[in-house]
């Protein structure tokens, strides 16, 4: 298996999905090992950086990439399975941004309170216990929380020559933040233009569910990952699987209609593997779905729809390009 290892310059990186020339081409069943820096751009470091100050919008969550896959056609099925996730820095950071955040007022929920305070937290990274600490910043609570990398941008070039912010979630992937894109993990993602043009960043130690105030533990990270292409059968929004889950990721506004989007695209994946009509499948995922939240802050929010593979009959989705990119990165999900 060929490897590529790829650390962006500043001057490299891409704040959109869209409109970025490749920064490689590589061939599928290629290993990327990568670099990605936090949503921040690593500046902020210490309690006392508030983000008014040092962060420039709209540059802001920086990806590694994009990528140029060889063969990538519109209506192919782009492939990522990640092998490994892990800090590669000894710190996160986290932070209330005035006007952002699911408990404040924003330029679309609009209120006359006055924004929420700016706070940032820095989490202490220990490797050998993984774990980050969380320290009060108004009392001497401290907690260590288990680490849980993930990345929250994955996605590829949109249809039709759109250029996205990467702070938005859409079909094309993009700014998800669901915590079920971890080490193990197989995104499955619709491509919209020849090479797919594919990124990858937004690095988080660990995120809960919904990512209430806006920013989860950030952190840069080094992405271990096996890029692969099945042609033909692209689908029209991200899908997820791991050993034990199938998943559809939603992404619009508002939260119900991405709901919607995730359950819809979940009855139609049952329903391809298992050869059943449409009301049968939707009847069945309606007993068997679980729907955690990914984000309720972004400029879309996501939803994701998830189905246990031991409640179904054995299936091989895309003639098991997960178990296969699996067992050739050697990982459990």
């Amino acid at each position: 298996m060929d490897v590529i290892e790829f650390r962006p310059e500043r001057d490299q990186y891409a704040f959109t999905f869209g409109g970025v020339a490749p920064v490689r081409k590589v061939q599928p069943g290629t290993m990327l090992q990568l670099w990605t820096d936090d949503a921040f751009c690593g500046a902020l470091r210490d309690p006392s950086d508030m983000p008014s100050a040092k962060l420039t919008m709209p540059f802001v969550n920086p990806q590694t990439g994009p990528f140029y896959v060889e063969g990538a056609e519109p209506g192919d099925m782009l492939a990522l399975h990640f092998v490994d996730l892990s800090p590669a820095r000894d710190f996160g950071a986290s932070s209330t941004i005035p006007f952002f955040g699911g408990l404040t007022g924003t330029d679309r929920t609009v209120t006359l309170q006055d924004p929420l305070e700016e706070r940032t937290w820095i989490y202490e990274v220990d490797r050998d216990r993984r774990t980050v600490a969380f320290q009060a910043r108004s009392s001497d609570l401290r907690l260590e929380l288990p680490m849980d990398p993930m990345l929250g941008t994955v996605g590829v070039a949109p249809a039709a020559g759109e250029v996205r912010s990467s702070l938005v979630p859409d079909a094309f992937g993009g700014n998800m933040d669901t915590p079920e894109m971890r080490a193990g993990a197989s995104c499955y993602l619709g491509v919209n233009v020849p090479g797919a043009l594919f990124s990858v960043g937004d690095g988080h130690y660990r995120q809960g569910e919904g990512e209430s105030c806006g920013t989860a533990v950030e952190g840069a990270m080094n992405v271990s990952l096996i890029v692969d292409l099945v042609k033909g059968g692209g689908p029209a929004w991200p899908r997820i699987e791991t050993d034990d889950y199938l998943m559809v990721v939603g992404s619009s506004r508002p939260l119900e209609d991405a709901w919607r989007i995730s359950q819809a695209g979940m009855t139609g994946w049952l329903s391809d593997l298992y050869g059943l009509d449409k009301l049968d499948a939707y009847q069945l995922l309606t007993q068997v779905s679980e729907c955690p939240l990914a984000n309720v802050v972004d400029v879309n929010y996501s939803s994701v729809t998830k189905v246990r593979k031991s409640l179904l009959p054995p299936a091989d989705a895309y003639d098991g390009v997960h178990r296969r990119l699996r067992e050739l990165g050697g990982t459990t999900s």
